[in-house]
């Protein structure tokens, strides 16, 4: 990574041919490199240049130079949430023609890409970046845990059955929770879960409606609240993130834990089967898997909708190249291979097919990744996302301190401050 990071930025490489920049986030770095030697050709290469591990970090590099209008960065890996900040900014070139047909008529169900990863590259009725993966998160469990708890895994489980299973066994329950992005996925998912929105109207810009104030607030800050105060909550709950939860599945002792965490997961213990610190073949098989926990019960749950997609940045003197190499490092064969190598699932279905086909997970898991992306619930498509990520996590951290009769209503009312310039983040 290192090597990566150091990497000159140059016009053109040893070869003389023009040189594309594709900067890209630290997961699936070997597949990508594969990727970036196969799609160049005989009029450019790509040279793959590593981003932060952070969504936040990786946001802030790409926008500063984008706002300085660099030329050399080609492509780049969008958490999904940019998307429509850079297109509003007129930092991404449109994609047009046939490509974009299908990823508008995906959205309706209607194309060859999941409708929840097409609808995270639209904004104002244009395509502005392909998809390559669709990530979800699902509820990871051990089924022994499960099992001792009396809980049945073959119906929909909520939140506080959850909590209340592990703490009655000595289990935990995973999270993502330190002061980042992945915690307001949490709360998002929790929100919509119960039939809400942190905010509606995104398209009004900073005049958006702060709905964070609800009933389905609230009932996401009591979530919050009982896991922080019960004897399932982890040690580290308010620097908690996708890592820190993983070696609670199977410890040296000890139930293990309920974990809410995206597709790596399953390929993650698998490749650690009999090392130092990993899973017997025992465990493993002891890992379960189910729908992301209900809010309400009787609600069905929002996974949360994540991925990363493919943008070519406007001020490109490649333009058309990039545009070309785009669409070949998203081809259906790259997904299947960022699936198979490295547990990042695709974003069409022909892609899907041909993993389920493989043999290399369970057909049951496969099919609960594709429903969750398909069901989920995504954040706030907003050109504003990062003021209301950042307010958000500003007044719900630490959830040790979240309470459902204030937090929701302080969050709001600096939300609302924030967006219309009243208070600084």
């Amino acid at each position: 990574m290192a090597v990566l990071a150091a990497t000159t930025l140059s016009a053109c490489g040893d070869s003389g041919k023009p040189v594309l920049n594709w900067y890209v986030n630290p997961d699936g770095v070997a597949t990508f490199e594969k990727y970036a030697k196969a799609c160049s050709t005989g009029d450019y290469d790509i040279s793959v240049q590593l981003l932060p591990s952070s969504a936040t970090d990786q946001r802030t590099q790409l926008a500063r130079r984008l706002a300085a209008k660099d030329s050399s960065t080609d492509l780049m890996n969008l958490d999904p949430v940019f998307v429509a900040e850079f297109a509003n900014a007129g930092w991404l070139e449109p994609v047009e023609g046939d490509l974009a047909d299908s990823i508008s008529a995906s959205v309706e169900g209607d194309g060859d890409y999941l409708s929840g990863a097409a609808d995270t590259v639209t904004w104002n009725d244009k395509v502005y970046a392909i998809p390559l993966w669709a990530n979800t998160q699902v509820l990871w469990y051990r089924k022994s845990l499960a099992q001792a708890a009396g809980l049945d895994m073959t119906q929909p489980v909520t939140w506080k059955q959850v909590i209340d299973a592990a703490s009655s066994q000595g289990g935990t329950v995973g999270v993502q929770a330190n002061k980042y992005e992945a915690y307001v996925v949490w709360i998002n998912a929790l929100i919509q879960g119960a039939g809400g929105d942190i905010v509606s109207d995104t398209e009004a810009g900073r005049d958006a409606k702060v709905d964070v104030d609800s009933e389905a607030g609230r009932d996401a800050a009591t979530i919050i609240q009982q896991l922080a105060d019960s004897k399932a909550a982890q040690p580290d709950l308010s620097v908690s993130n996708e890592g820190t939860s993983l070696g609670q599945m199977f410890p040296a002792s000890g139930p293990g834990e309920f974990m809410v965490n995206w597709t790596f997961v399953y390929k993650n213990y698998e490749g650690l089967i009999g090392q130092a610190g990993g899973p017997t073949k025992e465990q493993f098989a002891d890992l379960g898997w189910a729908r992301y926990p209900a809010t309400v019960e009787g609600e069905a749950s929002k996974p949360p909708v994540g991925g990363i997609d493919i943008g070519v940045g406007a001020y490109t003197k490649h333009g058309d190249w990039a545009m070309e190499a785009a669409r070949c490092i998203t081809s259906e064969k790259a997904q299947v291979d960022l699936a198979l190598n490295d547990g990042l699932m695709p974003s069409t279905n022909a892609a899907y097919d041909q993993v389920a086909a493989s043999g290399k997970f369970p057909k049951d898991l496969i099919e609960l990744f594709r429903t969750s992306v398909d069901e989920g619930g995504p954040r706030p498509k907003s050109a504003f996302y990062a003021m209301i990520s950042g307010a958000i996590q500003a007044k719900w951290h630490s959830p040790t301190s979240v309470d459902p009769g204030s937090t929701p209503e302080d969050s709001a009312k600096y939300l609302k401050d924030v967006l219309e310039g009243k208070s600084l983040l």
